[in-house]
């Protein structure tokens, strides 16, 4: 008899942090497990607690926990490994169950409980291997009769509440009875994910309806499961199959595992059927770049045989989409790989323009600071003093190129939504003259920008599904008929969309010119056309008020909206919203839901808990720079070992983000000639060599996480650039305020690449942001 073998996920967290010789002992008994499960060297036994728990010998020190799934009809037996143990950690009262909401398959490990909950609840757990050679404990002291009435965290709910809930059975007495934070956390330490979230939700203070709206509601089944189908169950649980290719991804640890882990309350809005194109939003470290990814991963199963590229998974930078791919590579193998199209937006708009424009023709690109230096010419030239150089090419990028305005005409009546001051219509006049010979003297130079090259191709894709939409209509009028002959004479034999799915990561920053593109990239009469993933708190770029719905693309009643973090502390997070939703009322800041109305962080939590991010100030820039020297140099000594002794590499998991590429270069500098740490520089292509240590600004963490990170130069002038802005206070409050917002989101999502560990620091007076 055989036996097949899955790999609970708790399990194989538990497997990241043992010995390497622990884990090959583990593969070793695998193997032997799946070719004579009942092989007497296994020792395999039943627990006393829950008979459907069985422990079986990995060595002489470690102990597997399995249940039985299934049997096939050939009388292959399904087993579960839902943790592996040193024997002195397994115990009688473990169980498991058929959670009553999900349908999942939930191991409850009581060991990990704190004493005082468990006394309270009346549970002594029972070593399953009594350690004959351990010295015999010293009897305890006397308890006293009665604790403190001290009242329970969750004083305010029942039972039947926890239950509807969806918290395991064996957990709600217990949750009932803790009273402080810290006992809540060793609860729910080994607990399952669900009651995970629930328990710290409503210790949160959640009202119990947004609990089961928002945690218990994405995960629940349309029917109540069977509680002894496990074979059912299993289905419906996240696991590995254990064989040869799991040892990789063990042995690679748990933060290659955390960077794609897709949580269960996801997993609906990932697999769900979409009539149209559909949105999520979420604040930093809830899962929007996961969901993307395994939405690219669940619409590439779907596709028939083939090897062309039916799906585009997009972003507004080349680091962020090469980031994309490698994580996307370690979800789906080569051949499922090889039919995604990944590419970043701008990449798209240059194809676009290749095909469309004859060679030696086009026109060289330029970014924006170009365009502004020959717009500030041409106002000296012509010595107009009316507008700033800065408003007429925003004026320019936003509305009359966001809008594809073609005349003047039309400039007189095109919104322009978060632009600030109204126009009166001889200003728009007097603008769109300016703009006509600024647009003129681009042409002559033989250059155009990136926004309008965005422009063009829109177009030429606008046209092209104007086609395809044309064809389709007359091959319906003439009742279906091969339509041969009028697509050979008209140049549209092989004509169609270039997409049958896009994904948008990042959506916040792209310009209104991408969105018309790659709304024409997909047939909008297909399902599942556009999926978009972004947080318009961490718009960074532009300060467009994008409107999807004026653009053509329809997400009303397809959003989904993400809560939980599950890479930002607790800690960590508490401080980064009081960046951009400050205490002060008269500083409040609204920001856009790229639908025409307002966004906001309400309910954004974490479930993870961890230090206080550090807030470290200086007297110096040099001496900034030798705290830090420091500070890495703990993390990395902490980062090389593992909680076994055992060595391991922290290239990768260790960062330090500044404000510009001169302060990049100085920091660069002094770790590596004075404190000996080896840095890689982050580009647009990503980690510039292979230092331990990633340096890089702000902009270019954008999408990227770090188990550790260090903001440095968090100095007032420096964040936001007050010699850069400050002329707005009074000339343009509202620009002022766009780009106080900006500033904001960029701090912000600086400190929220971090997942474990978050230290800010500053010389002189800290930035006016900083919760300080």
């Amino acid at each position: 008899m055989t036996a097949r073998l899955s790999l609970y996920r708790k399990a194989e967290q538990e497997l990241y942090k043992l010995d390497r010789s622990v884990k090959a002992q583990f593969y070793d008994f695998c193997h032997n497990f799946r070719n004579k499960p009942g092989l007497p060297g296994l020792r395999k036994k039943q627990l006393k607690g829950d008979s459907r728990i069985h422990s079986a010998r990995i060595s002489q020190d470690y102990r597997a926990l399995l249940t039985k799934t299934g049997v096939d009809a050939d009388g292959t037996e399904s087993w579960l490994v839902i943790a592996v143990r040193h024997r002195r950690d397994v115990y009688e009262e473990l169980q498991v169950a058929v959670n009553r909401v999900t349908g999942e398959i939930e191991f409850v490990d009581l060991a990990v409980v704190g004493d005082s909950a468990l006394r309270r609840a009346g549970i002594t757990l029972t070593p399953s291997e009594p350690d004959a050679h351990a010295p015999k404990a010293a009897a305890p002291a006397p308890e006293p009769s009665s604790e403190p009435d001290t009242r329970s965290l969750l004083a305010a709910y029942h039972a039947g509440q926890l239950r509807d809930l969806g918290v395991a059975e064996q957990l709600i007495e217990l949750a009932l009875t803790v009273t402080t934070s810290a006992e809540l956390d060793q609860l729910v330490e080994g607990a399952p994910l669900l009651s995970k979230d629930v328990l710290y939700g409503l210790a949160a203070g959640m009202d119990i309806d947004d609990v089961r709206k928002e945690i218990t509601a994405p995960v629940e089944l349309d029917q109540r499961p069977d509680p002894e189908d496990f074979a059912t169950a299993l289905t419906r649980t996240e696991v590995t199959t254990v064989d040869d290719a799991v040892r990789t991804v063990i042995e690679e640890g748990d933060f290659r595992a955390w960077k794609v882990f897709l949580h269960p309350t996801q997993d609906r809005i990932v697999r769900r059927q979409y009539k149209g194109p559909a949105r999520v939003s979420g604040g930093p470290g809830t899962g929007k770049t996961i969901v993307a990814l395994h939405r690219v991963k669940h619409l590439a199963e779907q596709l028939p045989p083939g090897h062309n590229k039916p799906i585009l998974l997009t972003s507004f930078t080349k680091n962020l989409t090469t980031d994309l791919r490698l994580r996307l590579a370690s979800l789906i193998g080569p051949d499922l790989l090889a039919r995604v199209d990944i590419a970043h937006v701008d990449q798209l708009v240059g194809r676009v323009l290749g095909e469309n424009t004859a060679p030696g023709s086009g026109r060289q690109r330029v970014y924006d600071h170009v365009a502004l230096q020959e717009m500030r010419q041409l106002v000296a030239e012509l010595d107009d003093q009316r507008f700033e150089p800065e408003f007429l090419v925003e004026e320019w990028e936003q509305v009359i190129l966001g809008q594809s305005v073609p005349t003047r005409s039309d400039y007189f009546k095109a919104r322009r939504a978060g632009r600030g001051r109204g126009l009166t219509r001889p200003e728009r006049a007097h603008i769109w003259k300016l703009i006509e010979q600024f647009t003129a003297r681009l042409d002559k130079l033989g250059v155009e920008t990136w926004g309008q090259a965005a422009e063009r191709a829109a177009r030429f894709e606008i046209e092209r599904a104007a086609k395809i939409k044309a064809r389709r209509e007359y091959k319906e009028e003439i009742g279906g008929k091969d339509l041969i002959h009028r697509d050979n004479s008209s140049g549209m034999r092989y004509l169609g969309h270039r997409y049958q799915h896009i994904v948008v990561d990042e959506a916040q920053d792209l310009r209104p010119a991408h969105w018309k593109m790659l709304r024409a990239m997909a047939d909008p009469t297909q399902p599942n056309d556009l999926f978009i993933a972004g947080d318009t708190h961490q718009r960074i770029y532009y300060d467009y008020q994008i409107a999807l719905g004026a653009l053509g693309i329809n997400i009303r009643g397809r959003s989904s909206r993400l809560t939980l973090s599950y890479r930002t502390t607790r800690e960590i997070l508490t401080e980064a919203l009081r960046v951009v939703d400050p205490a002060d009322t008269n500083q409040k800041i609204t920001y856009d839901d790229l639908d025409d109305g307002t966004d906001n962080l309400a309910g954004y939590r974490s479930v993870l808990h961890g230090p206080q991010p550090a807030f470290v100030p200086y007297a110096t820039w040099d001496d900034e720079l030798a705290g830090l020297a420091t500070t890495l140099t703990t993390w990395r000594d902490q980062l090389s070992t593992d909680e076994n002794g055992a060595q391991r590499d922290p290239s990768g998991r260790i960062a330090v983000c500044v404000a510009d590429r001169d302060m990049v270069s100085q920091t660069m500098y002094y770790l590596t000639t004075k404190a000996g740490i080896t840095c890689a520089e982050l580009t647009k292509e990503g980690p510039k060599g292979d230092g331990e240590v990633h340096v890089g600004t702000m902009h270019r963490f954008k999408g990227l996480e770090y188990q550790r990170l260090a903001v440095v130069g968090a100095s007032d002038g420096i964040i936001p650039r007050t010699s850069a802005i400050d002329r707005y206070r009074t000339e343009d409050p509202p620009r002022y305020e766009r780009e106080q917002r900006k500033a904001r989101s960029l701090l912000f999502v600086a400190a929220t690449r971090a997942r474990d560990a978050l230290t800010i620091s500053w010389h002189g007076k800290p930035s006016p942001y900083l919760p300080v």
